[in-house]
């Protein structure tokens, strides 16, 4: 009988020398509680907790990595998008995560999401495109203040993807394409301007010495009979057949 009590005993003592040992790793935190009143934080290591008296809560100091679901977004000129994102962020505060809320990683999740929707949503289609940067930055401050009351630290927020609706991807490829024609336009009509102005020039220098009007002309006769596709009939001027005849006669 005295044999069993022994047994009994030691297997008691191990049982709440199981329940009181603890240990905490290198990026854990224990969060004690006393009869439910919060009395430290305890950790890395060995941790030592009263059975019955002490309860410890342990939180991950490392970064977290939290994908925020695909949200339905309307922009500021009224298109429907589906934006996803990526936010990493950490404890700080161990105290705060357990105290301040329920459950830190839903309320971030939660927070986040809603988050995401009020910031794409007073921007345009073209901003949220464009500028992915800067829009990430305004989601990560405005997390980062409204977190900072639970001992969390948002370091980073990455919008993953932003896709379109089928309609508005044609109507975008539409809208490219007038773009592109409008451009070359303008091009051409630049290059037209160019080139009348260069005219303009050119007829100015020839025209201020008859000479190089009758050049031009002997010029153009020689590429046109380089050509022997076609035959082509010019009218052959009588000033041409004077300044012919004045290089005969100083030759």
């Amino acid at each position: 009988m005295f044999s069993m009590t022994l047994i009994y005993g030691a297997f008691f003592l191990l049982l709440l020398l199981a329940m009181a040992i603890r240990v905490l790793r290198e990026y854990q935190r224990g969060v004690v509680f006393t009869l439910g009143r919060f009395t430290g934080v305890k950790g890395p290591g060995l941790i030592i907790l009263i059975p019955f008296v002490q309860q410890m809560v342990r939180v991950d100091l490392r970064t977290i990595v939290l994908d925020v679901p695909k949200q339905d977004v309307i922009s500021k000129d009224n298109v429907s998008v589906h934006v996803n994102a990526v936010v990493y962020f950490r404890v700080l505060d161990p105290e705060k995560a357990i105290i301040q809320v329920e459950d830190f990683y839903d309320a971030t999740s939660q927070l986040a999401q809603t988050t995401l929707r009020s910031v794409l949503g007073r921007h345009d289609l073209d901003e949220m495109l464009a500028e992915r940067e800067r829009l990430n930055y305004d989601i990560q401050e405005i997390l980062d203040k409204q977190t900072d009351a639970w001992g969390i630290k948002i370091s980073n927020v990455e919008i993953k993807h932003v896709d379109l609706d089928e309609s508005m991807i044609r109507a975008i490829a539409k809208q490219a394409e007038a773009e592109r024609e409008r451009r070359a336009k303008v091009i051409n009509a630049e290059g037209e301007l160019q080139a009348s102005e260069d005219l303009l020039k050119a007829a100015d220098v020839l025209g201020r010495n008859p000479l190089g009007i009758q050049l031009r002309y002997l010029q153009t006769l020689n590429d046109v009979a380089n050509d022997r596709s076609n035959t082509i009939v010019f009218p052959f001027p009588s000033e041409l057949n004077d300044f012919l005849k004045g290089m005969k006669k100083e030759g």
